[in-house]
């Protein structure tokens, strides 16, 4: 009995060893538990938060867009005619001797109010009239171009809000009847009436502005520059060669331009303007400025004025 009993062996389990055992896995529990809602929280924040981002952007996108197309759709408001009067009488009574004078004022000012907004205007010179050709114009686009680079570096410094370009002119007015000749030469090659002049190697073709420049439909042109006294002075033989290929060579937009030319009453601009805006397009003139309309040609035309052309022919034919 005794070695039965002594081999026999008793294992008591305590309570106290299950409770600490479910305790742990119940911490465990809630901790995976709380870990899992914190992270799912966290994810639906995080979505609904950039859900929110993308709508609040979508509507400011399409508030910015909805507010552009007004903007291009009406624009300013024109200027009242008493402001547009106050300016032109302000602008003519100006002490510097080199101005012009009401009437010219007016007859540019009324074809830059009936065209079509915005408007495009290129103006070759800075004068004492460039802020007024910028305001009167200020629903469109006004790009001025000017011989002195140093110039016009200081004038758009004190003016940031005007567009000016400068371009080295390499023309001589001594040599206005050679370049007239080539240019009459080279009529159906580089001196083409419809062309692009950013490629062109005319002598008298404008060719180093910017690109932007030659892609514009220009509705209106006023060439007041550069300087035209003097023989070794650059004259405005280009500009007006640039102006009438430039109306002519217009893709779209109004299909007529106006040019005016100031100082007409010299020999080179009046000798250029025949030759190049034609006497057929001058609207009406004084001594001092041309008025001239353009359309735009068929690229393969090879004409820059059609009666001047005629008459030679039929003086040919005699």
């Amino acid at each position: 009995m005794k070695n039965s009993n002594s081999n026999t062996k008793l294992i008591l389990l305590h309570p106290y060893i299950q409770k600490q055992g479910t305790s742990n896995r119940l911490w465990l529990l809630a901790f995976v538990s709380f870990f899992t809602i914190a992270f799912l929280l966290t994810l639906i924040y995080t979505r609904e938060s950039i859900s929110l981002k993308t709508t609040s952007g979508s509507a400011a996108t399409m508030a910015t867009k909805s507010a552009s197309s007004v903007s291009v759709g009406f624009g300013n408001p024109p200027l009242p005619t008493t402001v547009i009067n106050t300016l032109l009488l302000y602008a003519s009574r100006s002490n510097d001797s080199y101005h012009m004078t009401h009437s010219e004022l007016k007859r540019i000012s009324d074809v830059i109010r009936k065209c079509s907004s915005p408007c495009n205007f290129l103006v070759f010179g800075l004068t004492q009239e460039t802020l007024l050709w910028k305001a009167l114009n200020h629903n469109g686009r006004t790009v001025f171009i000017d011989e002195n680079r140093y110039y016009a570096a200081y004038f758009e410094e004190l003016h940031p809000e005007i567009d000016v370009f400068d371009v080295q002119y390499t023309t001589k007015i001594r040599e206005t009847k050679e370049l007239i000749a080539s240019a009459k030469e080279q009529i159906r090659n580089e001196c083409k009436p419809v062309q692009n002049l950013l490629f062109s190697e005319c002598k008298l073709g404008i060719n180093d502005l910017p690109n932007h420049v030659y892609e514009v439909d220009w509705d209106v042109i006023l060439i007041d520059g550069p300087r035209g006294d003097g023989p070794d002075g650059p004259g405005r033989m280009s500009p007006i060669f640039t102006a009438g290929v430039l109306a002519r060579s217009k893709k779209g937009g109004n299909p007529k331009t106006h040019i005016f030319v100031h100082d007409y009453y010299r020999h080179v601009e009046r000798m250029c303007g025949d030759e190049f805006l034609c006497k057929e397009n001058l609207v009406e003139f004084n001594d001092m400025l041309a008025h001239f309309v353009l359309e735009k040609m068929d690229e393969n035309s090879f004409e820059f004025c059609r009666t001047n052309n005629a008459s030679s022919r039929a003086s040919a034919s005699s």
